[in-house]
């Protein structure tokens, strides 16, 4: 795939060339193109990827889909609310019979950008590090930062969502003034011990394995956590709507494997559907998770497979011969480019 960081022609013509050649070993003008985007994709990188393709690739068709209306392609269901975690936000996007509500879409910065951060910031205050002269040291002390990809792996190797119940107990031991009581503090897991650059051996707490993901869940600032977003985005719904949405949520996404991370988002919306922002405004109670047939960071892409290989493929996408006339990729929900008079098209 090519990065939406790096939009030069030149870029993504490496990266899908190497796609072709290394990896699927095929001709790429004998395959039509399915591309799974998110409706924050900027423009601009969409011209482009469809420039490097039509006009370097030569392939006969292109189309460019929602990845949160794929997801749904994989359980056979047209209503849904698609919570997609990823790396830098949360996006939620309600789904009604098979029509993406716009109107109703919300996005906040809480995802697994925010989860590394939050972790990097807790091992370099507590955390110690046995040398290779098996010496303990501070971690602030060897390093002012941690590399990217070691915070990702500690958080998809030893990190996981605490239950509710815990989370409150932590939140109770801190006071006013920010110090925390640690009589109230629940038993702490098991601590590990993680192999920094080889040499080096990183012991991290459990406290800090347990606590790291609950950015996701806090809800002291401005009450933008992950539930409030989930139910602010139900909230925009027509009212006829909502029970249906509420019923049929799917989650997406990286940050969603994590361990407990779906059974704490359902306690959660539980919880926060109580409260006095939102009883008397939602008289829904109760939600319910699907479960996909495949893994959350791929579910979009498995629902894109599977409408690549449906006969109205052909209509949905854009020709060759209608990009080198107009020069215009359309939207998923436009169906007058690149469509012959014969074909059937989609309501």
């Amino acid at each position: 795939m090519a990065s939406y960081h790096r939009s030069s022609d030149r870029t993504v013509v490496l990266d899908i060339g190497s796609q072709y050649t290394k990896y699927l070993m095929v001709n790429p003008k004998d395959r039509r193109i399915v591309v799974v985007e998110s409706l924050l994709c900027p423009e601009s990188f969409r011209a482009t990827l469809a420039k490097v393709l039509f006009l370097r690739h030569g392939v006969s068709s292109v189309l460019f889909c929602p990845a949160h209306l794929m997801a749904l392609f994989t359980l056979g269901v047209q209503t849904a609310l698609v919570v997609d975690t990823g790396y830098t936000e949360t996006f939620v996007l309600p789904v009604y019979e098979g029509v993406p509500l716009l109107s109703a879409w919300q996005a906040q910065p809480l995802a697994a950008k925010a989860i590394h951060s939050n972790i990097e910031k807790m091992l370099l205050q507590t955390c110690l590090v046995t040398t290779e002269k098996a010496e303990k040291e501070k971690l602030s002390a060897l390093l002012d930062k941690l590399r990217e990809d070691a915070l990702e792996d500690i958080k998809a190797r030893l990190c996981f969502v605490t239950s509710m119940e815990r989370a409150r107990l932590y939140q109770s031991a801190v006071t006013e003034d920010g110090a925390v009581d640690a009589s109230k503090l629940p038993p702490a897991p098991p601590d590990v011990d993680y192999p920094l650059d080889g040499n080096k051996i990183l012991h991290v707490s459990g406290r800090i394995r347990e606590t790291a993901t609950e950015v996701l869940f806090d809800q002291v600032e401005e009450e933008q956590a992950l539930p409030n977003l989930i139910l602010d985005a139900i909230l925009k719904c027509p009212i006829h709507a909502r029970k249906a949405l509420t019923q049929s949520i799917v989650v997406m996404g990286g940050t969603a494997m994590l361990p407990g991370f779906r059974h704490r988002l359902q306690m959660e919306l539980s919880d926060l559907a109580e409260s006095p922002k939102y009883r008397e405004r939602l008289a829904i109670r109760t939600f319910q998770f699907h479960d996909p047939p495949a893994k959350e960071n791929y579910t979009a892409w498995l629902g894109a497979a599977i409408f690549g290989t449906l006969e109205v493929l052909p209509s949905r996408s854009i020709s060759k011969e209608a990009y080198l006339k107009t020069g215009v990729i359309p939207d998923w929900s436009c169906l007058t480019i690149g469509v012959d008079d014969e074909k059937p098209s989609i309501q």
